[in-house]
C-alpha cells in the first residue's frame, strides 16, 4: 500500500471510517456501462441517422463501423476502468447473419451471441433495452399509435427484448434489467393528451402478457420531459411511467437528464426506495436540458451516489451511464463517466452517514453543516488511486495515456 493510502485510512479512521470496507463495497458494485456512446447511438442496422427524439452532436474522427469495432472499442474502455460491471445494450445491436435481414419485431437471442460471449469473457452482465425509434415505423408514434398494424409491431419488437433479456440472464449468471422508453409524443399541444397514455399503457400490458421469469429480468419503464420534436407532449411523463411501473409491480428508472431543470433526482431516490424493492438510475449530465453530456464528478452526481449509499442501497439500485457524445474520443468518454461514477460512490462511502444523521436527528444543524463542508476536503482522491492499483488500473490521469495511444494506433486509422 502507498503511503498517501496510509495517510488517508488514518485521517478516515480517526472519523470511524474503514476505508477498507468502503473499497470491498466499491469493489462489489457494478455499473451498467452503455454501448452506445461507442458508436453514436447507430448500432449495427445500417438505418443512417438517429430518430425519435434524440440527437448526437459531434463529428469525433475514429468512429467505430463494425461490431469487431465496437467491441474494440468497448474492450479498451473496460481495460481502464476499475472492477467489474455490466454492459448495456440496445436492440439495434443485433448482429445479423451474412445476408440475413431481419426487423426489430423478428430479432432473436442468437442475433447477440456475440454479446454474450464478450460478457462472459470480461465477467460482465447483461443489460437490455428495446429500440423505439430511428426505424421507419418509428417515424411518428410507436407504442401509442393509433395505427394498430404500427403498434403491434412495436409490441412485437418489445415481447422479443424480453425473450433475449432472459437469454442475456442465464447465459451470464447476472439479472437484466430490461428498460421500456419511448420518444413518442408531439411538437405542439395536443388534443388528446389521454388516448395516447391509454394505447401506451394497452401496449405494454399486451408486452408483459407473454410471461416471463421475474427473477431473471426485471422490467423498468423510463419517463422523459421532452425531446426534439415532440417538445410539447410526452406520452411517458414521470406520472405517467411511474404510476405504471409501481401499479404492475415493476422497476422504476430515473434518467437525471429527464426532468425539469429545476428538478433533482437524488431527492428522489430515497422517495421511490420507501415503496420499491428496487429502483434503476441512468445516470448522465444535462446542460440546460436533457443534453447528455459525460458524467462529471459534480454535485448532483455526488448527491445521487450519497443517497443511494445513505439508503443502504446499492444492492437495491440497478446503477447505469447513459450520455452520448461525439465531440471527444468515444472511448475515453466511456472512461471519464464510468469512473466519475465510481469515485461519487466511494465519496459517498467516507463519509460518517451515521454521525451525519445523527445530527439531524438531534437538531444539531450548524453541527451538521460545519461537518458537511469539512468532510468536502478529505483525502478521497489517495482512496480512489488505491482502488485503480489493486484492479490494475491505472490511477489518477495516466489513463489517458492508453487513449492517446489507442486513438493513434487503431481509432484513427479508421478511414
Amino acid at each position: 500500500m502507498n503511503a498517501r493510502y496510509e495517510s488517508a485510512k488514518e485521517v478516515y479512521a480517526k472519523l470511524g471510517i474503514d476505508t477498507e470496507a468502503a473499497l470491498a463495497k466499491l469493489q462489489n458494485t457494478r455499473i451498467s456501462m452503455h454501448c452506445w456512446q461507442a458508436d453514436d447511438v447507430h448500432g449495427f442496422e445500417g438505418t443512417g441517422a438517429l430518430s425519435g427524439g434524440i440527437q448526437t452532436t459531434g463529428n469525433y474522427p475514429g468512429l467505430p463501423r463494425t461490431p469487431d469495432e465496437v467491441f474494440a472499442d468497448l474492450d479498451k474502455a473496460l481495460s481502464l476502468i476499475p472492477g467489474s460491471h455490466k454492459i448495456n445494450v440496445h436492440a439495434n445491436y443485433a448482429i445479423a447473419e451474412p445476408g440475413e435481414v431481419i426487423d426489430r419485431d423478428t430479432i432473436e437471442p442468437r442475433h447477440f451471441k456475440r454479446w454474450v460471449e464478450f460478457a462472459k469473457a470480461h465477467n460482465c452482465g447483461l443489460d437490455f433495452n428495446p429500440t423505439f425509434f430511428s426505424h421507419p415505423k418509428a417515424a411518428g408514434l410507436t407504442l401509442t399509435s393509433p395505427d394498430e398494424d404500427i403498434r403491434n409491431f412495436w409490441i412485437r419488437h418489445g415481447i422479443a427484448c424480453i425473450r433475449i433479456s432472459e437469454h442475456f440472464a442465464r447465459e451470464t449468471g447476472f439479472p437484466c434489467l430490461m428498460n421500456i422508453w419511448i420518444g413518442d409524443g408531439f411538437k405542439d399541444v395536443p388534443a388528446d393528451r389521454m388516448g395516447p397514455r391509454m394505447r401506451y399503457m394497452d401496449s405494454i400490458d399486451k408486452i408483459l402478457s407473454c410471461g416471463y421469469d421475474k427473477s431473471l429480468v426485471y422490467v423498468a419503464l423510463e419517463s422523459k420531459v421532452f425531446g426534439i420534436g415532440v417538445e410539447a407532449y410526452t406520452a411517458g411523463s414521470a406520472e405517467f411511467t411511474l404510476s405504471y411501473a409501481m401499479s404492475r409491480h415493476l422497476t422504476p428508472l430515473m434518467d437525471n437528464g429527464h426532468y425539469h431543470p429545476t428538478e433533482v433526482v437524488s431527492d428522489k431516490i430515497p422517495a421511490l426506495l420507501c415503496f420499491n424493492d428496487r429502483i434503476a438510475l441512468h445516470i448522465t449530465r444535462g446542460i440546460r436540458w436533457d443534453s447528455d453530456h459525460v458524467v462529471a464528478y459534480d454535485d448532483e452526481t455526488k448527491e445521487m451516489m450519497k443517497e443511494v449509499v445513505r439508503c443502504n442501497a446499492l444492492d437495491r439500485v440497478f446503477l447505469a451511464t447513459d450520455y452520448f457524445d461525439a465531440s471527444i474520443n468515444r472511448v475515453a468518454a466511456l472512461v471519464i463517466g464510468m469512473r466519475n461514477v465510481q469515485k461519487a460512490i466511494l465519496t459517498a462511502l467516507l463519509l460518517p452517514n451515521e454521525k451525519l444523521k445523527e445530527l439531524q436527528d438531534n437538531g444539531e444543524f450548524t453541527k451538521l453543516l460545519a461537518l458537511q463542508e469539512e468532510n468536502k476536503l478529505l483525502p478521497v482522491g489517495a482512496v480512489w488511486d488505491e482502488f485503480c492499483t489493486r484492479n490494475n488500473v491505472p490511477a489518477g490521469s495516466e489513463w489517458f495515456k492508453d487513449i492517446e495511444d489507442y486513438e493513434k494506433n487503431v481509432q484513427l486509422l479508421r478511414k
